[in-house]
């Protein structure tokens, strides 16, 4: 049994033409994408942001209310940004599989870091940041001795005896 990959004329980029594959961009041009479609992505994600963070602000002022409406004294979970992160993280992870298909390397590279951080951003808008909030009295979860200096039971709890 022959394996037609093995009889193929010349050097490895000879080969790849010769199975049918194109060959790989050299040069700069891979990283230049890359670059040129990172600063893309910026520049058209700068109103973006900018527009997601007033409506966030006007929300958590209550300029988003109707005068005649009071705001809620809960709105809950704003979900508009978590839905535009998540398309524009569909979108560059799809730009990423076609340029690494395309064996852009350096570029398809590129965009899947830009993809994870903007599923980073999306996962962070999601959460409205009552989870991080600290309990106002933590209770001791130690059995602590008996006070035995005759102070009150605050001081006791501070000396840590």
């Amino acid at each position: 049994m022959t394996h037609p990959e093995r009889h193929l004329p010349g050097r490895p980029a000879e080969r790849g033409m010769a199975a049918g594959q194109p060959p790989a961009p050299g040069g700069c041009a891979d990283p230049l994408l890359g670059l040129f479609l990172v600063v893309a992505e910026v520049v058209a994600c700068v109103p973006l942001f900018m527009g997601l963070g007033l409506r966030a602000w006007a929300r958590s002022s209550g300029t988003a209310y109707g005068k005649e409406s009071p705001p809620p004294a809960d709105p809950g979970t704003d979900w508009v940004p978590l839905a535009v992160l998540g398309v524009l993280a569909v979108a560059v992870a799809v730009a990423a599989v076609l340029l690494l298909r395309g064996r852009w390397l350096w570029a398809g590279g590129m965009q899947v870091i830009v993809a994870l951080v903007l599923c980073a951003a999306a996962l962070t808008s999601a959460g409205g940041g009552e989870a991080w909030e600290e309990p106002p009295n933590p209770v001791p979860t130690w059995n602590s001795p008996p006070c035995r200096s005759g102070g009150d039971s605050d001081e006791c709890a501070r000396s840590g005896g």
